[in-house]
């Protein structure tokens, strides 16, 4: 076990290192397998450590950080939690990686391309892994770093290199918060085991509790891209598409979702901290689900619809349902790789066109692309049967079964978000695949950026299988196989005839939504929906294309007083001030030192003046004395 989970994070590791130091100078083959090669190894080496997996281990490997009684090792936590995610991880990058095999086809910057790929999934896996809080921060500022590098991977164009810099910079407001709770947390527990953490909450009194709480959920916040840390992830397209799947379905955006799960046990005690966390999920969901409704850039869609699921996962952790949120992330990841890898070969196929409107008549084009996107499709907007729908309804039943009118308030919420997720989903599975083409004919595409779709397809569809129902499974797997960790264990179920009336809700939802996008966007309206939408759009249309106006808003109460104060210190304080009063100074010295130098010019007159007027002062200086007696 000791070896496997180290080949797990050095495979990944290496692979980076290794293209980042010499794949330039090596065949682009070369490059491209052996960043493949570390990802598939590392799957290989999950599977062999899952076969031989019985009870949660802890494995050390050395010191790291040590000072006194502060103590963070190399240390490696393998639980059912972290087993999972490895899975999901090490699987699904490894089909990204060969999406990009043909993805990147003629870019000259492949070898950068795969270490950063590369070096992500290791950061990834260091934050899951990880048995303490500064080394899962490590792996949290790493994927960090990834994501920044990756989005403005193209930094020649200045748009993609300030979406980078966006993603960074509104990350590290969360970054913060969450490295002001771990050192809290030492401070008042004396440790920095997420074990350890996970089993003192009741030594604290609630305020201290709920405090804690607060931080982390700003940490997740802004790594999950929740409101209102959510800026940064639309404009995150700008990256190439495979890094978008990467960010979107197995890395980064989950991060903050484990951490919440992970360190439930220490602030799920609080009330108030998970109504806080709920609360964030469902307006979250509801606000990037409305946004999704009318953008009209493919990515944009998609990456709204990441941060509408994502606060699905928050809000199911909010509502105390660890399982069902794990449930959501797994099969979100395999749906959400599906439909943005799906994306990528419309936008390839079309030369990079990336707008909707544009598009049109795909099926036929590209029926290789249609029949998995029309699966991704499907689960992403709970269509019943699908993965995406069981997981989604297991977080609704589990936010009904709070009860109360927070949470009732909240399951309303999210049933509408499911209505617009059905709508905008199938709104950009007409646009884009239904219809009269909107463009030239569609480049064919390399077989491995096709092949990569089937097994995410299958595992969308059927995803389902993990956790069904109690009604339909006695005992779900995914439920089973969590149930030891601790925030974990079930708390009772919906009975099945409520589970049932859900499920018809849930699905009568989806199915209102998808009827709506049919009317809309099929038959005669299409090119009357078409031309309204593409053309100018009334204030509330641009109100949620613009994602609620938060950049405005941003820039409003942040931006514009930063810069009116920076401009108040470096001209009134520094220049006016500091500067002007140390001129000031400056001019003084060299006045009273050209009183004397005026002196000095050379003439006997001058000299026998300064003489004679020496001589006085002396003289009266004496007779001063004298008198003074």
């Amino acid at each position: 076990m000791k070896l496997y989970l180290a080949l797990i994070l050095l495979l990944p590791l290496s692979g980076g290192i290794f293209n980042a130091l010499i794949g330039r100078r090596l065949p682009r083959l070369a490059g491209e397998t052996i960043a493949c090669a570390a990802i598939w190894g590392a799957f290989v080496c999950t599977v062999m450590a899952a076969l031989q997996f019985s009870v949660p281990v802890k494995v050390e490997y050395g010191s790291w950080l040590s000072s006194f009684d502060f103590k963070a090792p190399i240390a490696l936590y393998l639980d059912q939690l972290s087993l999972s995610l490895t899975l999901m991880i090490t699987f699904v990058c490894g089909l990204i990686h060969l999406y990009s095999v043909g993805y990147m086809k003629g870019d000259p910057s492949f070898a950068r391309y795969f270490a950063l790929l590369n070096i992500f999934v290791f950061a990834m896996l260091t934050l899951v892994l990880a048995e303490n809080l500064p080394l899962l921060y490590l792996g949290w500022e790493g994927v960090g770093f990834c994501s920044y590098a990756l989005i403005g991977f193209w930094y020649t164009e200045p748009a993609n290199a300030t979406a980078g810099r966006k993603a960074f910079i509104v990350t590290r407001i969360g970054d913060t918060a969450f490295g002001i709770a771990m050192v809290w947390l030492f401070q008042l527990f004396g440790t920095v085991s997420i074990i350890e953490l996970n089993g003192m909450g009741f030594l604290m009194p609630a305020g201290i509790i709920t405090a804690l709480g607060i931080l982390l959920l700003i940490g997740a916040t802004g790594k999950s891209a929740q409101l209102p840390l959510s800026v940064w992830l639309p404009d995150a397209m700008a990256g190439p598409t495979p890094v978008s799947a990467q960010i979107h379905a197995a890395t980064m955006v989950t991060a903050g979702v484990y951490l919440l799960a992970r360190m439930f046990p220490l602030i799920g005690t609080s009330p108030v901290t998970l109504a806080a966390i709920a609360i964030t999920g469902g307006v979250t969901a509801f606000y990037a689900a409305a946004s999704a409704c009318v953008q009209s850039d493919l990515k944009r869609i998609l990456a709204y619809s990441t941060i509408s699921q994502i606060g699905y996962m928050v809000l199911g952790v909010g509502a105390g349902a660890l399982t069902a949120s794990t449930f959501h992330l797994l099969t979100h990841a395999f749906f959400k790789a599906l439909l943005f890898l799906g994306a990528g070969c419309v936008i390839t196929a079309l030369h990079h066109q990336q707008n909707i409107f544009r598009m049109g008549g795909l099926k036929r084009q590209l029926p290789a692309v249609y029949w998995p996107f029309l699966a991704g499709a499907l689960c992403l907007s709970g269509f019943p049967g699908s993965g995406g729908f069981f997981s989604k309804d297991a977080i609704l039943a589990a936010v009904f079964e709070q009860g109360g009118p927070l949470y009732g308030t909240l399951f309303g919420l999210g049933l509408l978000t499911a209505l617009m997720t059905s709508f905008y989903t199938f709104r950009m599975l007409f646009v884009v695949f239904h219809g009269e083409s909107q463009h030239d004919a569609a480049s064919p595409l390399p077989t491995v950026m096709t092949v990569t779709l089937i097994p995410l397809a299958l595992l969308g569809l059927l995803g389902g299988a993990l956790n069904l129902p109690p009604y339909l499974a006695e005992h779900g797997l995914l439920s089973g196989f969590l149930a030891l960790i601790p925030g974990y264990a079930a708390t009772g179920h919906v009975s099945h005839s409520n589970e049932i009336i859900l499920q018809i809700m849930a699905a009568t939802a989806c199915l209102l939504g998808l009827g709506l996008a049919w009317s809309r966007y099929t038959g005669q309206r299409r090119a009357q929906s078409l031309a309204t939408e593409s053309g100018q759009a009334p204030f509330h249309i641009r109100f949620l294309l613009s994602g609620w106006m938060l950049d405005d808003l941003y820039r409003l109460i942040v931006i514009r007083p930063f810069v009116w104060l920076s401009g108040f210190f470096w001209k009134k304080v520094d220049g006016s001030g500091i500067d002007g009063t140390l001129d000031g100074l400056a001019r003084l010295t060299l006045w009273l030192g050209q009183l004397p130098a005026a002196w000095s010019n050379g003439r006997v007159a001058t000299s026998l003046i300064a003489l004679a007027g020496g001589v006085a002062t002396v003289l009266g200086y004496l007779v001063w004395e004298v008198l003074g007696r």
